[in-house]
């Protein structure tokens, strides 16, 4: 079960997220977008500090060259977290659909030209959105992170296959995602 409160604690995680996984400028490598987001308690922060020195080891011009390469010419890195497992069968429409109703449902209007499992709008509006004291939450945010979640897994065992940096901002995301579960009593 989703530590809601947990997760809210994360907004700043997910910002950062949303912020390496939309197609890089110069801002995005600035020094404050790291230090505001991770400290070194954070359960993920050596993962993003090795993602983030190798990437500061790269000029921008390679690191858009990179990220062009790897989620927008690769089938298996796509940033679509429902692609690998529905490609295009009817049952990834209606989770995009799902999707969408969720984002709706926390206030956000989604462009049409986007489709609802783009991992870094999925980021963005764990960002962005207010869910404390809403009674649909649980269920609502427990959807959006299983979707996540399985998408990540392929995203990352893909990346690591490449040998890209972005397998350890992914690796940092799933430590977030986990981070933020709630572990339930057993009864007997």
């Amino acid at each position: 079960m989703i530590d809601l409160e947990k997760l809210y604690e994360e907004k700043q995680a997910f910002g950062f997220f949303a912020n390496q996984l939309t197609y890089p400028d110069k801002l995005t490598y600035h020094p404050s977008v790291f230090e505001e987001s991770f400290d070194s308690s954070h359960p993920a922060y050596d993962e993003v500090e090795k993602y983030w020195s190798i990437m500061h080891e790269c000029s921008l011009d390679d690191i858009q060259e990179m990220y062009t390469y790897t989620f927008d010419f690769q089938k298996e890195t796509t940033l679509f977290m429902t692609f690998v497992k529905y490609e295009d069968a009817k049952e990834r429409g209606q989770m995009l659909a799902k999707l969408k109703v969720l984002y709706e449902m926390f206030g956000l209007n989604m462009p049409d030209s986007e489709l609802s499992d783009f991992l870094p709008l999925m980021c963005e509006f764990i960002y962005a959105a207010e869910w404390i004291g809403d009674e649909r939450a649980p269920q609502s945010f427990g959807m959006l992170l299983a979707v996540m979640e399985d998408g990540t897994y392929n995203l990352l065992k893909a990346l690591e296959k490449h040998d890209s940096p972005y397998f350890y901002l992914i690796q940092a995301m799933r430590k977030t995602f986990k981070s933020c579960i709630r572990e339930e009593a057993h009864r007997p």
